[in-house]
């Protein structure tokens, strides 16, 4: 089940997308709930309430709070919604950068790129339910791979690095299998988050969050072949 929300102020247009997103969820055969808003406050409102929404089609221009405001004030404590912005200007589209919006569509929306776009959000909420699960602390904790930034060997223990940083007594091989195809061996004792790289050398990776590692001799071509992969 995917629950969409659709927000915009004008009523003919988010009838509109919300007959779209509709006509997706048929065509692929994916159970979906849809929420229609005619403002950020209503919508915000109802979401305070209950963070069900996986995915939201939000104006950037609106009466009142406008889309850009309402995705930061989601996103600040929400990682896995796919925010999608619809805006008539693109000169507004820039603002909307520092909530990792998944895409930008310029109005009148059509029905294939509208497609294109929800086909990539169902993608990516299904990468985000893989997650790692570790002893600790007494606990069973779950790990959202996309969390994860990195692994690190230190003193016969692993410790992961991600929202928060957790040391398990297990090797860095036996959690490797654990993980998916968007880690990478940067050496004996790192393995690192590709969706979290920002930038490389043949010495080191500077990932978000502005931790560097280093990366062993040899290892930059392979590094660069399984980020091209990833895109």
């Amino acid at each position: 089940m995917i629950h969409f929300a659709v927000c915009d102020d004008e009523r003919a247009e988010t009838a509109y997308l919300a007959a779209l997103v509709r006509k997706w969820a048929a065509s692929r055969n994916v159970a979906a709930r849809l929420s229609e808003y005619g403002s950020a406050e209503g919508f915000l409102f109802a979401y305070e309430d209950n963070k069900a929404a996986d995915v939201l089609l939000l104006d950037i221009q609106m009466g009142g709070m406008d889309g850009v405001s309402l995705a930061k004030k989601v996103r600040s404590g929400d990682k896995e919604v796919q925010i999608i912005f619809v805006t008539g200007y693109m000169e507004y589209i820039a603002d909307g950068y520092d909530v990792e919006a998944l895409h930008y569509l310029i109005k009148p929306v059509t029905e294939e790129k509208l497609a294109a776009v929800l086909d990539r959000a169902a993608e990516k909420l299904a990468r985000n339910e893989r997650a790692l699960w570790i002893s600790h602390a007494g606990e069973n904790t779950r790990i959202p791979f996309y969390e994860i930034r990195y692994l690190e060997v230190l003193h016969n223990h692993v410790t992961i690095h991600a929202d928060g940083e957790y040391r398990v007594k297990k090797t860095l091989g036996k959690l490797e299998k654990e993980l998916d195809d968007g880690f990478f061996r940067a050496g004996r004792s790192y393995l690192v988050n590709l969706r979290h790289i920002r930038k490389s050398s043949k010495t080191e990776i500077h990932l978000t969050g502005g931790a560097v590692i280093p990366l062993s001799r040899g290892l930059y071509q392979s590094l660069n072949r399984a980020l091209i992969e990833r895109t």
